[in-house]
């Protein structure tokens, strides 16, 4: 394993934890569902900066691109749900 320091991935890993940590404050102090998925989303692009920080870019190409697409398909949803209002507080 080799670990390559590429600054964008470094720091679309930062950006992509600090939106974890909101949507999960947001999430607890709000009860805003949309920020909690937008902030799991977020989790799963990190996750792929991640393995290419730690130079598993290549030999788990499957799992980033897993993870890329579960989380383009969070924060579809989420908006989704906020088109259709069901993710607002007391809205069901």
């Amino acid at each position: 394993m080799v670990f390559d320091l590429d600054i964008v991935n470094l720091i679309n890993l930062v950006l992509c934890i600090s939106i974890v940590i909101l949507g999960v404050l947001v999430y607890t102090q709000k009860d805003a569902l949309g920020a909690l998925i937008i902030g799991l989303a977020f989790g799963l692009f990190g996750i792929s900066h991640l393995y290419t920080l730690l130079g598993l870019g290549a030999p788990w190409e499957a799992a980033t691109i897993s993870a890329r697409t579960a989380g383009y398909i969070l924060v579809i949803v989420a908006l989704y749900l906020f088109l259709n209002r069901g993710i607002d507080k007391g809205e069901e």
